[in-house]
């Protein structure tokens, strides 16, 4: 819809307010509920929003050197954009009218720490290109029977899952909770975050969602929306829903897989798929996937963004460790599906179900392009059974800090994304770090308090 399409459709539905929201750069979505007068008198303008929305962490601590905002900006507001083609109802807060925004702007004088504005302009050097990128993000989350006040009472232990035991793909236990199960699938098909499957996975009380594909930028709206409408549903019915990439040690992780393809720009064809060619993948798709690899050291803290992040990349947990490919391959970084030309595709297995999906996206995609532009060689040889051991191609870092710094002196990353971003970005992670290690935890309490 263009702007007069949507004046009429407000007032023909005689709608009075608009929620509308952003995601910042941990991926959390922050918005507000205005009146349809403000909205229609911003569609040109934009809306005020002070920028320390990109100067804070995700427990709303101030980052403490950052250039986008800070005390030594004086916390300005910053316009942001509302995407009218984001247009959606919220079925579970009474078809509330919905809209997603960014910090983009027409000049291309994006707002850098802006997640939505670097995937925009990245599927736009795609387009350029003359590929049309689809895409999906699949998702594992684990749900409980507690509450947001259960939670700080109990300080975080002693939780209830949803159900018990390990029982992946189980039909059964998804029974004990069908009106849980139902709505999940129906309101996030209403809210326009349509489903391809929706099942149990290994592990008390944890899900999984895959999205059905979409162009890149819409896939990634849609995941963005997903984590919150699940969270929101969740409510609902009494439980919590957590998308922590690693809550205990003792379970596996929760995952944020990228499904990922280039057509033409017709959509007629998959770029991907040339049966004459080994593993039937094109050459195209060849130079995409080295891409990744050559890529992925440099950047990784896009796909893997919170300190809990790399507790899930370890041996043996079902999420890679080791910079490699394979065909069906589920133990390597990034894994080929070929099943058929529709479906030929490749799967990023590094992201964790805490990552923000327009960054994550945005790593893949550029990271892909890259090796298109290069015309990188496939060098690595596809990983043939277990990849924790296949030590020759390299490791992923093992923690935020290294991969962090990594990224923070990478002139790659600052070729893909800008200096702007990178400095920003990286800021923000080793903050992150840095607000960890200052913590006492309780594995050092039970490790040192009586034996040292």
């Amino acid at each position: 819809m263009d702007k007069q399409e949507i004046v009429r459709y407000l007032k023909d539905k005689d709608i009075s307010k608009i929620k509308f929201a952003f995601a910042d750069i941990d991926g959390v979505l922050r918005g507000k509920v205005i009146n349809s007068k403000k909205f229609i008198d911003g569609l040109e303008t934009g809306y005020g929003f002070c920028d320390v929305v990109f100067g804070w962490d995700s427990s709303d601590e101030l980052y403490g050197e950052v250039d986008v905002t800070g005390w030594h900006t004086g916390f300005p507001d910053q316009l942001c954009r509302i995407d009218l083609d984001t247009l959606r109802n919220i079925p579970w807060q009474d078809n509330l009218t919905f809209f997603l925004a960014d910090f983009g702007k027409a000049d291309g004088n994006d707002l850098p720490a802006c997640p939505r504005s670097l995937l925009k302009r990245i599927v736009k050097d795609c387009e350029a290109q003359g590929f049309h990128a689809e895409f999906a993000q699949e998702f594992e989350w684990f749900n409980f029977r507690e509450t947001p006040e259960s939670l700080q009472n109990k300080e975080f232990t002693k939780l209830s899952p949803l159900t018990p035991g390990m029982f992946g793909y189980s039909i059964l236990r998804t029974s004990l909770y069908d009106d849980f199960n139902t709505a999940l699938f129906d309101l996030l098909k209403q809210f326009n975050v349509g489903l391809e499957g929706l099942h149990t996975e290994t592990g008390p009380g944890v899900y999984e969602a895959a999205i059905a594909h979409d162009e890149a930028l819409s896939a990634a709206d849609k995941a963005v929306l997903l984590k919150t409408a699940v969270k929101e549903i969740a409510y609902k019915h009494g439980i919590m829903a957590t998308f922590m990439a690693k809550w205990n040690a003792a379970l596996p992780g929760c995952s944020g897989h990228i499904h990922q393809s280039l057509w033409k720009m017709d959509k007629t064809e998959n770029l991907f798929y040339n049966a004459d060619c080994s593993n039937k993948m094109s050459d195209l798709m060849k130079h995409y996937l080295a891409g990744q690899l050559y890529c992925l050291p440099h950047i990784l803290p896009m796909y893997a963004p919170t300190i809990n992040s790399y507790k899930r990349l370890v041996e043996g947990a079902w999420a890679p460790t080791t910079l490699t490919w394979g065909v069906e391959n589920r133990t390597t970084a990034l894994r080929v599906i070929n099943t058929s030309p529709s479906y030929t595709r490749l799967e990023t297995r590094v992201p964790g179900a805490d990552s923000n999906p327009y960054l994550a996206i945005a790593a893949a995609l550029a990271s892909g392009l890259y090796g298109i532009k290069h015309k990188l060689e496939l060098e690595a040889p596809a990983t043939v059974g277990n990849a924790y051991c296949d030590k020759e191609c390299g490791k992923l870092s093992a923690n935020l800090f290294d991969a962090a710094i990594a990224m923070q002196n990478s002139d790659l990353a600052k070729e893909l994304f800008g200096d702007s971003f990178v400095k920003h970005f990286t800021a923000t992670r080793l903050w992150e770090w840095k607000q960890f290690s200052k913590q006492v935890t309780d594995w050092e309490l039970k490790r040192y308090f009586e034996i040292i």
